[in-house]
Order: C-alpha cells, then sequence, then structure tokens
C-alpha cells in the first residue's frame, strides 16, 4: 500500500494505491506514481503567454519620442494630424490605405452570441494563449473594434497580432456603461476564460468604455485573471487603488492625447502619478501624444509594444 501526498491549488491531498490489487511490483508502482506526480505538477503551473511576433512594427512603431520622464514609464511622443492621418489613409478617418491592413485574419473572425449579448471573435475560442477585449465608448458597438479600415487600420493590426499568437480578440456590443454593462462583459470573459483557463485577459477601453474597465478591475473574479488594462482616450477612477486588481498589481496602460477636449490629459497624467507611486512600484505606463485629441490613442497606440509589456510582467 502506497501514499502519495501532493498539493493541488493550495490543498494537500493523499493518493492511496494499493500495489497487490494492481498487479505491480511496489517498486514500479512508486515510479509511475511519480511519474503521474510529476505531470500533475506540470499541468498546474500556468503557461505563459509567448510574446506577440512582430506585424507591420516599421508602420505602427511610435513616431519619435520627444521626452521621458520616470524612467520611461511616461513618453511623451509626436503626434502629427497631416503624416498620421492625411498621408495614413486614403480617405482621412474612413479608409487607411491598403499598404497598412492584412485582410487575411478576416478568415478567423465571426460574429457570435452569449444569450443575448451579441459580439465579434477574431482567433482560437478555446486554448487561447491569450484574451484581449475591446470595450467601445459612446456611440460605438461591436463592429467598431473589428473595423479593419478605420483609426489607421490599428484593430486590423491587433487582431492579426492576437490571433498569430493564437490568442483570441473579442469585441463586444453591452447596453451600457453601468452595472448591466459591467455584469454582461464578466459573464462573456469569465464563459471564454472556462475555455482558456490558462489565458491572461487583457481588456483596453476606449472613452466612456474606461467607465467598465474600472468595474470590471473591482470585480474580484475578473480582477483574478487580469494580465493588464489599456485605458485609450478615456478616464480615471480613484477607486481602482482600492481593488482587487490593483492588490494584485495588473499592468495599467494610459494613451492620451494632449489636446483631448472630453477628458483633459491634466487629469489623466495626475491619475497615472498617483498610481505609480513616488516610488514607481506600481506597473504603469502613459504615452502622450503631444497635439492628439480623443481619438488619437485609439489610432496609434503600439498595441505590440504595449501588450508585450504587459505579458512580461507576468
Amino acid at each position: 500500500m502506497l501514499t502519495l501526498r501532493t498539493r493541488w491549488n493550495g490543498r494537500v491531498e493523499n493518493c492511496v494505491v494499493d500495489s497487490a490489487k494492481s498487479g505491480m511490483h511496489p517498486s514500479a508502482m512508486k515510479y509511475s506514481i511519480t511519474l503521474m506526480a510529476i505531470g500533475f505538477l506540470i499541468a498546474a503551473v500556468p503557461v505563459q503567454a509567448k510574446p506577440l511576433e512582430p506585424h507591420k512594427d516599421e508602420l505602427f512603431a511610435y513616431p519619435a519620442i520627444l521626452s521621458e520622464a520616470d524612467n520611461g514609464a511616461f513618453r511623451v511622443v509626436d503626434y502629427q494630424e497631416m503624416r498620421d492621418v492625411n498621408e495614413r489613409d486614403e480617405v482621412p478617418e474612413k479608409r487607411v490605405r491598403k499598404l497598412y491592413i492584412s485582410l487575411g485574419v478576416r478568415s478567423q473572425q465571426k460574429e457570435m452570441k452569449l444569450g443575448t449579448q451579441r459580439f465579434v471573435a477574431a482567433g482560437r475560442e478555446q486554448g487561447a494563449s491569450m484574451i484581449v477585449v475591446y470595450l467601445h465608448g459612446q456611440g460605438g458597438n461591436r463592429s467598431q473594434g473589428v473595423n479593419d479600415f478605420t483609426f489607421g487600420g490599428n484593430f486590423n493590426r491587433v487582431k492579426n497580432l492576437v490571433s498569430k499568437a493564437g490568442g483570441l480578440y473579442l469585441s463586444p456590443d453591452f447596453p451600457d456603461f453601468g452595472d448591466t454593462g459591467s455584469t454582461q462583459i464578466a459573464a462573456l470573459i469569465e464563459h471564454f476564460s472556462a475555455l482558456s483557463p490558462k489565458a491572461p485577459v487583457i481588456i483596453a477601453c476606449g472613452s466612456m468604455g474606461g467607465m467598465l474597465c474600472w468595474k470590471l478591475a473591482a470585480n474580484p473574479d475578473v480582477a483574478s485573471r487580469l494580465g493588464g488594462l489599456l485605458l485609450l482616450g478615456s478616464l480615471w477612477d480613484e477607486s481602482f487603488m482600492k481593488s482587487p486588481a490593483y492588490k494584485r498589481k495588473v499592468p495599467v496602460f494610459f494613451g492620451h492625447g494632449s489636446r483631448d477636449k472630453v477628458f483633459p490629459v491634466e487629469k489623466q497624467e495626475s491619475f497615472f502619478r498617483k498610481l505609480l507611486g513616488k516610488n514607481g512600484s506600481y506597473p504603469t505606463r502613459f504615452v502622450r501624444f503631444e497635439t492628439g485629441t480623443h481619438g488619437t490613442p485609439i489610432r496609434m497606440t503600439d498595441w505590440r509594444q504595449e501588450l508585450n509589456w504587459m505579458l512580461s510582467r507576468r
């Protein structure tokens, strides 16, 4: 009779095996059980998502860095409307030039429903390496986050980046920016996390969608799965610093235009510095797009650089 003591999800478990009934020699049984234990331990170790591979980096990398502070956590990036909108787009703000997009990713994209909630998914639905969720702002819908041609092709890029990495990208509808909306998004995250239990969940929120980012960070079930938050031309919430996500030191990225008339950049910068802390210990980064407006961060954020930074923090 052999007893194997194992630790599983924080609990010590006893496994008792009768070698006489099994017909195996005790030493062979012990060896077999040891291999089983090693297998269980390997399975219990979360698989770290690999860094995203390059995809049109030369086109989407940040333009010149005008200045840096806080050991590089705060950066001021050059933005020029004539160059970054008019020259980049075939039809300004409506259709990007073909050079910036790769439409093959559409073969991995489909409209879906979970209950009554509609969303668009691109990539791997089960066993995904990561789950990236984009939450639109006021007046948007699920189509915004998967539109290949608007915002300079930046949504096409993130779909390609995540899909190539074996991940899942989601762009959902939701009824509001309050409790009902956050409950629906939490259910969507729970559903796909069950299909990909080792995948970190990274949520990107545009403009008013940031209200949902902060609400989800306060949800213990969601916070336990979070791998990062991206606030793109969005708002601040000091209650975040009392949330489960804050306690887990979930990485937070801010992208903001210096001429944002909806959410003043000075207030978002002030919140960023509070979050960063005097010793710079909290994992947060801020990119200020100089002369950029409210929608600039959605167009100009370098998804590969920021997602890889978040993945490296795990």
